[in-house]
């Protein structure tokens, strides 16, 4: 009896890889938020708060980011001696001989690679061109130590792969597809493990590599048949590697597992932030179990009772129970990005590799006897043939098994190659389409010769290029090679785009043409030989591909509103903003495709949020893509977040998988990811500046509220009124030349939303409402209008009035710098009216409470006693400042007259006698003072009138402004026909414009210049009055 083997404690072995920037973020404009200053530390920094850093410590850390050249091979290599780039050579130096090395010694071996969609996991396991990959060079240095070792031994090495999505398991060797998957059994010795799975005997490093091919193939097609990014679906393969000592009568066996996990950001709960399925989708379950195996693994390791580990809660986490606290040693690499756009996923990453590495592993070397081996294998033949008969001899039965197994392996493996021999000739000779996907890994992988004559393409089996993905029809285009020339056409109303253009009749192809069938089918179109070159075809890559089609739709950086700087370059938040609305580009084609065929009558449409909006200082609010959703049956409209609609998305992939398994798309309305309860849609913002307020002066407006497109929703009539605390309008005369004057005081205004005209919500559909909201300086809550359904034109009349008791230096600030934001929503039969605003019980609204929300909170006033309190503070108030306005009448009045006094007096003592009598001066006192007085309401009258030009002037301004606005957000046409129109309209409007602003100055010129003169006219009469006097 065999002594059982002592277990190794090892803990998973965790190393970080930080790779180059992809274009996209170049495109971007992103920072580099990473840094390793050693082989074992990174530190991450807040793009935000560049000052706030973490620091995370790891088995390894290796800096792909810089520091590299490209060799004659195209092999990446450090640049020079001193740089520390890490290349896939270091990489697998580390951890790929050390899964070998456990191999050799009898230990089962996992490598996993984790991290973010992009961030170059598929990069350091299988590699690109000449840089090989962890995968291809672990087979390949296996064969070669096999080749070096001694004769008396055998060796057998086993290759699967297999591939888990959404739960369903599917084998990358077989072409037959077994309905739901392959199923994962249980087996008391052998634990999880797929049942059914093909595994093939392989002899050298050649045929493993021809088979990864094939299984890569497999899984390009399955990604386009089921419409599933392959960033969405694990990929694992094992490699069985088992020595037979003859001589002993021993065997060592070890199992490689090597996983190219799916995008880590699917498991992030913010993925799907406000949206009601948000645990709906599977696509997320093993991701999310697998991070709560290691979190359990991890507190067991700390020292905590830990009552279950959920391995079995997803097909993944049973695949890999061993890897993950049991017979393995584990290695994982987590790939990140060093872009500071993906700081979030990034740090997720390295918190998640930080609780990998607390994981222990009790690996054991796996020997049995030959004796015991066939045993096993003997039971297995016979359950597999359900035949009882007795066993032949053990030791010959081992040695023909794999022998047999080598045989159809060789056989299989010639047929293979002869029908690749056959495929690479055609493609030299015949013109070809070549599939470009969204994972560089999968691009190039289909290949669709071109005969002569007509060919059919479409999802039909009688084709002679089958196609299959979302929105290809049976029969849905033609390629014809004909005379030297290939030309395409599409059947009845299938789409086909031709370098970015849709396309409707027969056009003619050109070598590395574009086309796209379908929603989002991307093939590049290999020309005849004639027509090659020596093109790096590289460069035709996936987003190639969706910005060509981006830029033909008239989507372009300088679309979405990216200004440029002044050292000419673009805003660095709209370049995110558009390689977002990019990504998304195909992802809303093809969700719309699946709306269609199960009949949902959605249609989706991408938006750019806030793209023509500005906060109340007017500038630009931070730039998002949102998903514009409208029932085309109901006309009912959702807008989702660009997370909410990938979430949705995957959703939408599940329900339209089991339409194509022919398990039917119905489901419970709340479990629908096409619908949604009806809500309440924001429609546009509109501006109203606040300016007038802090010189007392009244405004009259009517704004535009302008959409997430820049274009007019509506128009809305406002007024601002200062007004007494009983409500009464103010007057002219109250007006003030600077607002420091109202500094200290009492501030009473009215806001009235007067009406809203020309909504184009409501001309939409008749059946609907709007309503509108505003907040103002400090009030914590949004005011709301009361809604107003099916009335195109509404008369609102709503008015609130707002009191500021002491006018505080910000409020003023406030109030010359800010505009009122007033926000317009559209409601629909079935939603929620938004909360109207509620009044205290004097019917105002209290504003710039600081001082007096410290004095509340100072003395914990109950809530209860607030409208008492505040009763008498207003009566307290009042009187104040009734008293402050008497004292300054008063003191106005005391200085006026000593003035007055002490001129008559010295005028006195300079021309009358001495012994005038004193009741005769007194006397002569009165016509002076007469005099002073009409000068002292001369004087009021020129400040009245310099205060009506200056409101006139500013309401002048204000409608320049707001067409300086509507010039600002003119779009330019699309359709060429239209831009003459277009640009004379903008040439009117500018000239206009200019109109308006010369006017607006030379009345200004004007009304002071008559001011100035009536004032010097009546300073002359007075002198003259005075002179008279005097003779």
């Amino acid at each position: 009896m065999m002594k059982m083997p002592t277990p190794s404690i090892d803990s998973v072995k965790v190393a970080v890889r930080v790779r180059p920037f992809s274009q996209r973020e170049k495109n971007a404009g992103s920072r580099c938020v990473i840094s390793m200053h050693s082989r074992t530390s990174t530190t991450i920094h807040d793009p935000k708060h560049p000052e706030h850093t973490k620091t995370f410590t790891f088995d390894l850390a290796y800096w792909s980011h810089s520091g590299f050249q490209v060799d004659k091979d195209g092999v990446l290599t450090s640049a020079d001696p001193n740089s520390k780039f890490a290349g896939q050579r270091d990489v697998f130096r580390d951890l790929g001989r050390g899964v070998l090395d456990s191999a050799w010694q009898g230990y089962n071996a996992t490598l996993l690679a984790y991290g973010q969609t992009g961030s170059g996991k598929s990069y350091s396991m299988i590699g690109f061109g000449a840089n090989k990959g962890i995968i291809p060079s672990v087979c390949e240095e296996l064969f070669q130590a096999i080749e070096s070792r001694q004769r008396d031994h055998e060796y057998q090495v086993a290759f699967s792969m297999l591939e888990i999505y959404n739960e369903q398991v599917r084998d990358l060797l077989s072409r037959t597809k077994e309905p739901g998957g392959l199923r994962v059994r249980e087996d008391p010795q052998l634990g999880f493990y797929v049942d059914g799975l093909t595994s093939v005997p392989c002899e050298s490093y050649a045929q493993i590599e021809r088979l990864m091919e094939q299984g890569t193939k497999l899984r390009t097609t399955a990604s386009t048949n089921m419409n599933a990014s392959s960033s969405r679906s694990h990929m694992v393969i094992t490699i069985q590697f088992k020595q037979v000592f003859l001589d002993r009568g021993l065997t060592k066996q070890a199992h490689i597992n090597l996983v190219d996990l799916a995008g880590s950001e699917r498991q992030k709960s913010s993925g799907s932030e406000g949206d009601r399925l948000r645990e709906g989708s599977r696509v997320n379950l093993s991701l999310t179990n697998l991070g709560n195996v290691i979190s359990a693994l991890a507190e067991a390791a700390a020292g905590k009772r830990v009552l279950h580990v959920p391995y079995r809660d997803s097909v993944l986490t049973k695949l890999l129970q061993a890897a993950l606290g049991g017979n393995s040693r584990t290695a994982l690499i987590a790939a990140i990005s060093p872009a500071d756009i993906c700081y979030e996923e990034t740090l997720s990453t390295l918190r998640y590799a930080e609780r990998a590495k607390k994981v222990r592993n009790r690996a054991v070397v796996n020997t049995s006897t030959l004796m015991r081996e066939s045993r096993a294998e003997n039971s297995r033949l016979l359950l597999g043939s359900g035949n009882s008969r007795m066993a032949a001899p053990p030791a010959p039965l081992h040695q023909l098994s794999w022998a047999h197994r080598l045989e159809r392996a060789r056989e299989d493996w010639q047929l293979r190659h002869a029908a690749i021999a056959q495929e690479q000739q055609m493609l030299k000779t015949l013109p070809h389409l070549l599939n470009v996907n969204e994972d560089p890994q999968l691009t190039g992988v289909l290949k669709y010769s071109i005969q002569a004559g007509s060919c059919d393409a479409g999802r039909a089996a009688s084709n002679a290029i089958p196609l299959q993905g979302l929105g290809i029809a049976d029969k849905h285009a033609s390629f014809t090679n004909l005379d030297g020339k290939v030309t395409v056409t599409p059947h009845g109303k299938c789409k086909v785009v031709v370098n970015g253009v849709p396309i409707t009749t027969k056009t003619k192809l050109q070598h590395l043409d574009r086309i796209i069938l379908g929603s989002n089918s991307a093939y590049l179109y290999i020309g005849f030989p004639s027509e090659r070159g020596s093109e790096d075809l590289s460069r035709f890559d996936y987003d190639f591909f969706q910005l060509e089609r981006a830029a033909a739709e008239g989507v372009s950086v300088d679309k979405l509103g990216a200004g440029s700087g002044g050292d000419g370059q673009a805003d660095p938040s709209v370049l995110a903003v558009f390689q977002d609305y990019i990504k998304l580009m195909p992802l809303v084609a093809e969700a719309n495709q699946m709306s269609e065929e199960l009949r949902k009558g959605l249609k989706m449409e991408l938006k750019v949020k806030n793209l023509a909006s500005s906060d109340s200082r007017g500038y630009d609010l931070q730039k998002e893509v949102m998903v514009k959703v409208t029932n085309q049956r109901t006309r009912e409209v959702w807008i989702w977040s660009k997370a909410k609609f990938i979430n949705r998305k995957f959703l939408m992939e599940e329900l339209y998988q089991r339409f194509l398994d022919g398990e039917g798309s119905h489901v419970a309305q709340e479990d629908d990811p096409f619908w949604d309860p009806v809500e309440a849609v924001h429609l546009g913002s509109a501006h109203i500046w606040l300016q007038p307020l802090a010189y007392c002066m009244m405004l009259e407006e009517q704004v535009e509220f302008l959409n997430c497109d820049g274009l007019e929703e509506a128009v809305l009539h406002v007024h601002l009124t200062p007004c007494s605390p009983a409500g009464q309008a103010r007057g002219e005369e109250d007006v003030v030349i600077d607002p420091l004057e109202l500094l200290g005081k009492r501030m009473d205004f009215q806001i009235r939303i007067v009406r809203c005209l020309g909504t184009k919500w409501l001309k939409e559909d008749a059946g609907r409402g709007i309503q509108m909201g505003y907040r103002i300086y400090d009030h914590p809550h949004t005011l709301y209008t009361k809604p107003v359904w099916k009335i195109v034109n509404p008369q609102i009349e709503e008015s609130i009035q707002f009191t500021a008791l002491n006018a505080s230096q910000e409020f003023l600030n406030y109030l010359q710098t800010n505009a009122l934001l007033v926000d317009l929503w559209g409601l629909q039969e079935g939603c929620a009216e938004l909360s109207c605003s509620q009044q205290d019980p004097e019917g105002h609204i209290m504003v710039d409470t600081k001082k007096i929300s410290t004095v509340m909170d100072i003395g914990q006033t109950p809530s209860n006693q607030i409208s008492e309190l505040y009763l008498k503070l207003l009566k307290l108030e009042q009187e104040t400042e009734l008293l402050r306005n008497i004292n300054r009448a008063l003191r106005e009045e005391n200085v006026f007259l000593k003035e007055s006094l002490e001129k008559i007096g010295s005028s006195q003592q300079a021309h009358k006698p001495p012994n005038t009598l004193r009741i005769n001066g007194m006397t002569a006192q009165l016509p002076a003072a007469r005099e002073m007085n009409r000068v002292c309401t001369q004087q009021a009258g020129y400040d009245r009138e310099f205060a009506k030009a200056i409101k006139v002037f500013y309401q002048s301004m204000n409608m320049a402004r707001g067409q300086f606005l509507k010039l600002r957000h003119c779009k330019p046409p699309e359709d060429d026909q239209m831009l003459r129109p277009f640009v004379h309209q903008q040439s009117q409007m500018l000239k206009d414009f200019g109109d308006r602003l010369e006017s607006s100055l030379w009345k200004l010129k004007n009304d002071v210049a008559l001011i100035v003169k009536w004032k010097r006219e009546c300073l002359l009469h007075s002198q003259w009055g005075h002179t008279d006097g005097k003779h």
